[in-house]
């Protein structure tokens, strides 16, 4: 069987994305850079069943996109964020999931001339096992070195890379010969698509206690505001009734004015033992419970010297 054509190859291709595009809610804008045929082979098989991996030029998922605007307005959205090396991940399932499925599968790699460090490289203490004749590449690097027994070895721990620094060709070498692989490839996700709404990938690491603790933050800081200006609102208005309250005890306080919830303060008023004595009542509980602890440690402190005390004036008149 022959291999189809172009033209036939691109109809199917552009078929094949709209109806993915159709069928599956949910896809991921992955970055590909440094992964080999062998390694997208294997993301494959992981996903088998849960995703569905499609890769292509750029143009060509441009134009599929811009073909199905008309039956999809949401889908426009994509078209900023395919620029690069990229592919779709398409799914129905769950996008941490598979998501994490994608971290899962990647591959170590060595450091190569010209490549984009994606984090630190430290290269540490140690014998390197080399000869004195590699001096040149530690020098090279102003990596402080000294010869023992015959080998190079590195003194201190070295921060030789940063994230985002180009490897040099004397790094590579040098991490080539430590036999160090610093880096690891796979798919990266780059956007996240959810039935119409793109967003960054950090997003799926927000958890419920996260949104709960930023609204309550929200709100306190609008009942704050409203406070201040004195307009009302839903997260101001129980504030405002507490605050009246206290200021309804306060006039109570000091005038004639009756009214349930004031008999307390009142009776504080004329006689302050009163509240003394309830303070003492609720602080008593608490410091009785912290000094328990402390009072069985000091009794069974005596008993112990009670009994060596009674051991040993026995053995003394026995």
């Amino acid at each position: 069987m022959g291999r189809e054509d172009k033209a036939t190859w691109k109809s199917n291709y552009f078929t094949k994305l709209v109806q993915l595009l159709d069928d599956f809610p949910k896809c991921f804008i992955v970055g590909a850079d440094n992964v080999g045929s062998k390694q997208m082979q294997q993301i494959r098989m992981s996903l088998r069943g849960n995703a569905v991996v499609l890769m292509g030029k750029n143009t060509m998922m441009r134009k599929a996109i811009r073909g199905h605007i008309e039956r999809n307005a949401a889908l426009e959205k994509l078209l900023p964020h395919i620029r690069g090396n990229v592919g779709f991940v398409f799914t129905r399932g769950d996008l941490i999931e598979v998501r994490d499925k994608l971290l899962e599968n990647k591959v170590r790699a060595p450091a190569r001339a010209g490549a984009i460090a994606p984090l630190s490289v430290i290269i540490p203490a140690q014998n390197t096992g080399l000869g004195p004749e590699k001096t040149s590449f530690f020098q090279a690097l102003s990596i402080p070195t000294k010869i023992s027994k015959g080998t190079i070895e590195i003194i201190n721990d070295v921060h030789i890379l940063k994230p985002g620094d180009k490897v040099g060709a004397s790094e590579a070498t040098l991490l080539n010969m430590l036999n160090i692989s610093p880096f690891s490839y796979g798919l990266l996700v780059e956007q996240v698509y959810d039935s119409g709404t793109i967003f960054a990938p950090e997003i799926l690491d927000i958890k419920p206690e996260d949104l709960r603790e930023k609204f309550m933050a929200g709100v306190a800081n609008l009942a704050s505001v409203c406070l201040m200006i004195g307009y009302p609102t839903v997260a101001s208005a129980p504030h405002s009734i507490v605050n009246g309250f206290k200021n309804l005890l306060a006039v109570a306080a000091v005038t004639e004015v009756e009214f349930a919830e004031a008999t307390t303060i009142k009776e504080y008023v004329k006689d302050p033992s009163k509240f003394v004595v309830a303070a003492a009542a609720v602080a008593t509980p608490a410091a009785a419970a912290a000094d328990a602890p402390a009072a069985e440690k000091k009794e069974e402190k005596k008993e112990e010297s009670d009994s060596e005390d009674d051991d040993m004036g026995f053995g003394l008149f026995d």
